[in-house]
């Protein structure tokens, strides 16, 4: 491969829209068992992809299904059941248990207006068009992975949803009121009439925070399928958003987690630490009774097949963000609670480093009732993992895989489906049946659909213990991880740039998963070495409370130190060093030009946290900068001049004289998380020092600068800057 790095917008962005064609798995179903007029059994797949769709500046979902003929232990015989075909306007979809039916709700635009209409489909037939709009039960229907439900009773005649509450229209106080009221008029328009409010136009609705824009205060739905009746269950305190919902056996009630509005809300996206319980309320009496302690943040509850147990992820309220959760069983007849799976501090000799994951999968039960499949972070590695409830040993599925990173999309009848990928291959679709419990067997993975490798692309997983003098003292004995991503081939005589990218979080981790602008960037001719420093995931909890109170210098230093550690070789141009990171990585790659002033030649931060004294008071998280500056949270705000002069010392900002690194920011208009004021005030900053900086604002997007058109050019801008830069072009 020639080394010579690409420096022609025009040949970046080809090679950009290359490989943004490789789609990504975003869900699979199984179908029921079927036998045919032969004998044979088989069962349908259908599974949804993303890709992004650069002509539209949009991310496009398309279905492909497969046909599995199996025996319930192993598969016989797989092919693909037809092409692919896009799906347009689904918001959510979901078969009926007998597989008889579909329900889908529905985006439509009628007469100019967005509606939402429930559908519900039989064989060959729209049987049911409802359009929910028009019902006024309820606001729009939530499609999101945080509260999101669409499930099926276990008698096939109703439909769970959660949906947005019905809010009183609001005038003004100087609305004319009609003097006659026309006779024709009809009795929906009345009701709507008296319950109108005056003078709430403006009144402030707190809402959950960055993605979740607008989604105040969620109520449970149910749809009578024979009668078309919406109805919003009753019952449920008023001071508790409902979601995550499911039927309880026997159709008797809805089990839900409920997490509490007070003192107020605060974000919930990435953060499964907010106070939370798991609930369930009776559909005849209305009783609502709380099934967990309430102390505590739950998430992702999981009935098995028998209907008896309930598995769910348990978290400490506040504290770190992400963190390893705590996997419990709800016992639905003794009623009792059990801890299957502890929070591991540190790393057993299994190498068990402990469950972290935002989310179960929704169905990750064995057919027996006894296991757990999951899939989370071990290192730097994500693997298949599975839980056997009774001797509550963990295994994984997947060990010494070639693959880097797998996913787990669903488990039905012990039929694993799952994709996997590595920073050199793009997602696949695999299949396999989980061995029976007492077998010794592996699975045995078929692939439905392969993924085009690219060889050129070499990668390797770095381990380093950081220098005594940088050891924590409460925790010591750390390592940590980087993943070295680079060109497979390269001439003796020129050595390669390197691009250094810490993750964001800073409680997250970077797993050797196919990552698209690595791969680009490896394409254009950089190598790219992205840090997994102490407090990333995956790596046992006293790895992750190490940071706080750190931030600004043990992570700084580890992601420095693991840089030296490969300048060390031969192979990379010490003169040619670029730093990258968003959010945390933002505020790491910032500490860095500024610590480290000589170092880095060219440095892009997306949404970069760069003063967390001012970050405090807008962020939807600020519970966030209090923790990782080492201090407990105080809902009031009234923070001693101490905390607030740690809260800056701690933060890049201070470090604004030493800096001389050119820096590109970009930074999301609709940003929650870590508002774009952040990345304005950086930007000021260096503009008073005449520092070489640009800021590109992308509107409509939010903290993870997602949508198309702002991923593909920001990464086309963040390439060339680093190119100029460095001096490659």
């Amino acid at each position: 491969m020639d080394p010579q790095v690409m420096t022609s917008p025009e040949d970046i962005a080809k090679l950009y829209r290359q490989l943004s064609l490789f789609p990504s798995l975003t869900r699979a179903d199984v179908g029921p068992v079927i036998t045919s007029q032969y004998g044979g059994k088989y069962s349908n797949i259908y599974t949804e992809w993303s890709q992004r769709d650069l002509q539209r500046s949009e991310s496009v979902k398309f279905c492909k299904q497969y046909i599995v003929f199996h025996d319930d232990k192993s598969v016989v015989f797989s092919a693909p059941s037809g092409n692919c075909t896009e799906i347009q306007g689904v918001l959510l979809s979901k078969d009926a248990p007998s597989g008889e039916m579909k329900a889908v709700v529905r985006k439509s635009t009628v007469k100019g207006e967005d509606n939402q209409f429930l559908e519900i489909w039989s064989k060959n037939i729209k049987v049911k068009s409802i359009n929910l709009t028009s019902l006024k039960k309820h606001g729009k229907v939530y499609e999101d992975e945080q509260f999101s439900s669409l499930v099926w009773s276990h008698s096939e005649t109703h439909l769970l949803y959660v949906a947005e509450k019905k809010r009183p229209k609001a005038e003004s106080y100087f609305q004319k009121e009609s003097s006659m009221l026309s006779s024709t008029l009809d009795e929906e328009n009345t009701s709507e009439k008296k319950e109108s409010v005056k003078g709430e136009q403006f009144v402030f609705y707190e809402d959950w925070g960055e993605t979740l824009v607008q989604k105040s205060h969620p109520v449970l739905c149910v749809l009578d399928i024979e009668s078309d009746n919406v109805s919003v269950l009753e019952g449920i305190p008023e001071n508790i958003s409902p979601g995550q919902a499911f039927w309880a056996p026997g159709d008797t009630g809805v089990v839900f987690v409920g997490w509490w509005h007070e003192p107020f809300r605060l974000g919930l996206k990435f953060c499964p630490n907010r106070r939370s319980s798991l609930f369930y309320v009776d559909l005849t009496g209305g009783k609502c009774e709380q099934l967990s302690s309430g102390t505590s943040g739950v998430c992702s509850p999981r009935i098995s097949p028998d209907n008896c147990r309930i598995v769910y992820q348990e978290y400490s309220v506040y504290g770190p963000h992400m963190q390893c959760s705590r996997l419990c069983m709800y016992d639905w007849y003794t009623k009792q609670t059990s801890v299957v799976v502890d929070v591991v501090k540190r790393p057993g000799e299994d190498g068990f480093t402990g469950i972290y994951c935002t989310q179960l999968p929704p169905q990750c039960w064995s057919a027996d009732s006894q296991r757990i499949i999951v899939a989370c972070p071990q290192r730097s590695r994500k693997e298949l993992l599975m839980v056997d409830i009774n001797t509550k040993s963990v295994s994984s599925l997947t060990p010494n895989s070639d693959m880097g990173s797998w996913s787990l999309l669903t488990v039905e009848r012990d039929l694993i489906v799952a994709s996997c990928a590595s920073p050199n291959c793009p997602p696949s679709l695999r299949v396999g049946f989980l061995p029976s419990r007492d077998s010794q067997e592996k699975v045995v993975w078929v692939t439905l659909e392969e993924s085009q490798p690219l060889p050129e692309i070499d990668w390797q997983i770095l381990t380093f213990t950081p220098p005594s003098e940088q050891e924590n003292s409460q925790y010591p004995g750390l390592d940590f991880e980087a993943l070295l991503i680079k060109p497979k081939e390269w001439k003796d005589d020129v050595k390669l740039p390197l691009i250094v990218y810490p993750h964001g979080g800073p409680h997250s981790v970077i797993v050797a998963d196919w990552l698209l602008s690595a791969g680009v960037l490896c394409k254009v001719g950089f190598a790219i070495l992205l840090v997994n420093y102490r407090g990333s995931l995956g790596f046992g909890q006293d790895n992750i409370l190490s940071l706080p109170g750190n931030v600004g210098a043990q992570d700084v230093k580890d992601v420095q130190f693991a840089v030296e550690s490969v300048l060390k070789g031969d192979v990379f141009d010490r003169q040619k060093l670029a730093v990258m990171g968003g959010s945390h990585g933002g505020f790491l790659a910032c500490h860095l030009i500024g610590q480290y002033p000589d170092f880095y030649k060219a440095c892009v931060v997306l949404n970069p946290v760069v003063n967390l004294a001012s970050m405090v008071g807008c962020t939807d998280i600020p519970d966030w900068c209090m923790f990782e500056a080492g201090f407990d949270y105080g809902t009031d705000g009234l923070y001693e001049p101490a905390i607030w002069e740690q809260m800056l010392d701690k933060s890049p900002i201070k470090h604004i004289p030493q800096v001389q690194t050119p820096v590109l920011l970009l930074l999301g208009e609709e940003d929650k998380r870590v508002p774009h004021k952040q990345g304005i005030e950086f930007y000021r900053a260096l503009k008073s020092k005449q520092i070489p900086v640009r800021l590109l604002m992308y509107p409509g997007n939010n903290h993870s600068l997602s949508n198309v058109d702002a991923e593909s050019d920001g990464f086309v801008n963040s390439a060339l800057w680093i190119t100029q830069h460095l001096a490659l072009n």
